[in-house]
């Protein structure tokens, strides 16, 4: 837990309040990478899940105290990138099978990072302050934000 929220969590807060006075000056961008994982958690992936809300929440912290002196603060939310190497991780090998599979096994496409990143290009031209995609995971975090035990249950079916 602890190195993933150094890793996940507190650099991106350090890297962030680096280039904040300049970021400001400008009335720049701050894209910060979250995950699906950022908007719900998974079976087996506490720690990750947990330093992803935790960039989550920073993000909407920065938005409030911060647009109205003009910086752009986009979380992006995607599910699993697809990537040519396997990474595999200390400790995963407690993990069952299913939870070290790419997006810790959770049943979606793989997203192309060219496409990702163009759509990221977008959001900070338009100003959006949040993408999810896919667009199915959206839905399921709207479900289970109106009835946790049914997002639960969705959660265990689908990951």
């Amino acid at each position: 837990f602890r190195r993933l929220m150094e890793l996940n969590f507190f650099a991106l807060v350090a890297c962030t309040r680096a280039a904040l006075p300049h970021l400001l000056q400008s009335r720049g961008h701050v894209v910060n990478i979250g995950s699906l994982a950022a908007k719900s958690a998974s079976r087996f992936m506490g720690g990750y899940a947990a330093s992803k809300f935790a960039v989550a929440a920073y993000s909407q912290q920065l938005r409030l105290e911060l647009a109205e002196q003009g910086l752009h603060v986009l979380l992006v939310c995607p599910g699993p990138i697809a990537r040519d190497e396997v990474r595999v991780y200390p400790g995963s090998e407690q993990l069952p099978d299913s939870a070290r599979k790419a997006g810790a096994g959770v049943q979606l496409e793989r997203l192309q990072p060219e496409a990702l990143a163009g759509r990221i290009l977008k959001s900070c031209e338009r100003r959006d302050l949040e993408i999810v995609t896919p667009a199915k995971a959206r839905l399921l975090f709207a479900i289970a934000d109106l009835s946790p035990t049914l997002g639960d249950w969705l959660l265990r079916k689908f990951t």
